[in-house]
C-alpha cells in the first residue's frame, strides 16, 4: 500500500482525477448555467430576493469548489502524472481563486449597492465570472478527457476474434 505521500500513483488519486473535476463541472452546470439564470424568472422572486439567495448560493458553491480544488491538487502532486496536467490542474486552480478572491468580492459590493438602492443592478462584472466558468468548464472537461483516458486503456481489435 502506497503511503498518503508516495510520488507513486494510487487508484484513489487516480480515481480522484476522474470524480473530482466530473463533480465539479456538474457543480458549475447546475449552479451557474441552470439555477442562477431560472431564478429570477421564477414567480414572485425580486431582484432583492434573487441577489440574497444567489449571494448563499454561490458563496456555498465556491467553498466547495476550493475543497474540491485542494482535493485534486493533492491527487495530482502525490502521483505519477504528467507535467502538462499538474500544469492544466494549476491553470483551473489559478482561474477558481481570481474568481473567488477578485471577481467575486466585486460582485458582492454591486450587490450591496442595488440592495441599498444606491445601484440598478447593470453591470459587466457579471460576464467576468461568466468567462471564468466558461474556462473552468473547458479545463475540467479537459482534465475529465485526459484522467478517463489514462484510467481506461482500450485493447486493440484481435484479427479473427469474435466481437461482443
Amino acid at each position: 500500500m502506497a503511503h498518503a505521500f508516495s510520488s507513486q500513483d494510487t487508484r484513489l488519486a487516480a480515481g480522484a482525477r476522474i470524480v473530482l473535476p466530473a463533480i465539479w463541472l456538474g457543480l458549475i452546470i447546475g449552479i451557474s448555467l441552470i439555477e442562477a439564470p431560472l431564478k429570477f424568472i421564477a414567480p414572485g422572486i425580486t431582484i432583492p430576493l434573487g441577489l440574497g439567495i444567489g449571494r448563499l448560493v454561490f458563496t456555498a458553491m465556491n467553498w466547495v469548489e476550493i475543497v474540491i480544488a485542494v482535493l485534486l491538487l493533492w491527487s495530482v502532486f502525490k502521483s505519477a502524472v504528467g507535467a502538462g496536467y499538474r500544469q492544466l490542474t494549476s491553470a483551473v486552480t489559478v482561474v477558481l481563486i481570481a474568481k473567488v478572491a477578485v471577481i467575486r468580492p466585486l460582485l458582492n459590493k454591486r450587490t450591496d449597492a442595488v440592495l441599498a438602492g444606491v445601484d440598478d443592478g447593470g453591470s459587466s462584472l457579471h460576464l467576468f465570472y461568466i468567462a471564468a466558468d466558461g474556462l473552468l468548464i473547458v479545463g475540467l472537461t479537459t482534465m475529465l478527457i485526459v484522467a478517463a483516458r489514462r484510467w481506461v486503456t482500450v485493447q486493440p481489435a484481435i484479427k479473427g476474434a469474435p466481437r461482443s
